[in-house]
Order: structure tokens, then C-alpha cells, then sequence
């Protein structure tokens, strides 16, 4: 078997997030930042904002109004026209 393949394990090596968060955990690289964590992240804060970037919805909701007053002349012909 090949000796020093497998890189030195850090049981305690230490993060740092930008707001100031650190703590410890076991790694490869004895000390790193990173740029969010659990702590700022919006999704685990409950702050998240969903937001409709491409007006989806707002398009999909004018395209049902014009069909639904598209479609509503029709039925109504279609009645007289059996009435008669």
C-alpha cells in the first residue's frame, strides 16, 4: 500500500463566518472562513423573501382571466343558439 496518500484529519479545526460565528469541527485544513452559516443564513433565520423574479405567477393569472372572458361569450352563444 502507497504511504502518505490521505491528507493529515484535524479533529478541532476552526471555522470563522463573517457575521462572527465560529465553532469547531473536524476537517482536512486546520482553519477556515466562510461567508454564511447556519446562523445568517435567511432560510435558517426565517427571514428568506420568496421572490417572483420573472412575474410567472402575475403572467399566468392574466392568461386565465383573458381565457375565462374569452370562454364565457361562447357558452352563452351556445345557449341562445339551443334555445332557439
Amino acid at each position: 500500500m502507497k504511504q502518505n496518500t490521505h491528507p493529515n484529519y484535524f479533529d478541532n479545526s476552526k471555522v470563522h463566518c463573517a457575521c462572527g460565528n465560529e465553532w469547531t469541527t473536524g476537517s482536512t485544513v486546520p482553519e477556515y472562513d466562510v461567508e454564511i452559516c447556519s446562523n445568517c443564513h435567511p432560510f435558517y433565520t426565517g427571514k428568506e423573501k420568496n421572490i417572483d423574479k420573472a412575474g410567472r405567477i402575475d403572467r399566468f393569472k392574466k392568461r386565465l382571466e383573458k381565457q375565462q372572458e374569452k370562454a364565457t361569450p361562447v357558452k352563452k352563444l351556445r345557449k341562445n343558439k339551443q334555445k332557439n
